[in-house]
């Protein structure tokens, strides 16, 4: 049995216009994708620093903003219910635990002393700063 084939080899010239009109707008729609995502979380511009050591051991964080509000485990909080997180989570864990403060570099140095003593009265006996890295310094190429 023979089926007819009705199919012909499209010999001409492909148009550029359509296909340059959909490769600008995939560059437009790439350029802009950034600013379409929302990140979530609260904006904290931490100070720069150059070979801090790590934590070792489990760690709890608190984040604080530049208007001095405390967050723990992505929730506002206040100081005592921060002192009942605290407390549970020493009594939870055998080993020491660590303190990371995520503090915006405006935030007021009364505010982290205050966190440090509520961590202290909780039983946590070591508290650290969060910091980023210092970007690299730009090299030049080397001319000959």
């Amino acid at each position: 049995m023979r089926f007819p084939r009705s199919t012909k080899v499209f010999r001409g010239q492909l148009e550029a216009a359509p296909f340059i009109g959909v490769f600008f707008l995939l560059i437009i729609l790439l350029l802009l994708k950034s600013s379409f995502v929302f990140t979530p979380g609260v904006p904290i511009e931490l100070p720069e620093a150059v070979n801090l050591p790590g934590a070792a051991g489990p760690v709890l964080m608190v984040a604080v903003d530049r208007e001095g509000q405390l967050y723990y485990q992505n929730q506002v909080t206040d100081e005592p219910s921060l002192k009942e997180e605290f407390e549970a989570a020493v009594s939870r864990t055998t080993g020491s635990l660590t303190l990371i403060i995520q503090a915006d570099k405006s935030v007021r140095y009364e505010t982290m002393v205050r966190l440090g003593l509520l961590a202290r009265a909780a039983g946590i006996k070591v508290v650290q700063l969060a910091t980023r890295p210092r970007p690299l310094p730009v090299v030049a190429p080397a001319r000959s």
